[in-house]
């Protein structure tokens, strides 16, 4: 069973820092949240001492990478409600035609106003949606339907999920990162 906690306090130079501990982790990992937040995780053997002096050896890069995340976009509730209603019209019936048209099946649609994620799929191949999918290109859209019915056949990032991803998108690596222009609509 996956378990993970967590600690946060405020760096002068990089700001806020949360420290995870996880027992997925393998190595220490690096990331920038889309709140521009420092993200350290850390594996179970690990020492905080060794997750601090890495988190010291990586400032330039920490500092370099804030900047490059966009900035968080407040979305009012009325803009919230009407991407919740074009989500509804457009979304299900697009995720259903193109899973009929790559063959795969899944149980149940969610759609969600998420800060972390785009989408989701869980092992018993529900998918969740961000209704915020409707404030991006349709081309994007259907790049993360497309990711998250792959997850239905493989729920990690490994090769074959990749191999599978790239028969259904062939340019999906492409679309990866212009999604990533879109991250600041990952907020609440």
């Amino acid at each position: 069973m996956r378990k993970t906690t967590e600690t946060r306090f405020q760096d002068p130079v990089l700001g806020v820092v949360a420290v995870r501990r996880s027992s997925r982790a393998r190595r220490i990992i690096l990331r920038i949240n889309p709140a521009r937040e420092v993200v350290l995780t850390l594996p179970l053997r690990a020492s905080l001492d060794d997750g601090l002096r890495f988190l010291q050896s990586r400032r330039d890069w920490i500092l370099a990478a804030k900047q490059r995340v966009p900035e968080r976009v407040a979305l009012p509730p009325e803009e919230v409600a009407r991407l919740r209603k074009e989500a509804a019209d457009w979304l299900p019936a697009r995720l259903e035609a193109l899973a009929a048209r790559h063959g795969f099946h899944y149980k149940q649609l969610r759609l969600k106003y998420n800060h972390s994620n785009w989408g989701s799929c869980s092992a018993r191949g529900n998918i969740n949606l961000n209704i915020c999918l409707m404030a991006v290109p349709e081309s994007l859209r259907d790049y993360v339907l497309l990711h998250e019915l792959c997850h239905l056949q493989y729920l990690n990032h490994g090769a074959a999920f990749h191999a599978l991803l790239e028969s259904c998108c062939p340019d999906h690596l492409r679309l990866q990162k212009e999604l990533r222009a879109y991250a600041g609509l990952l907020a609440k």
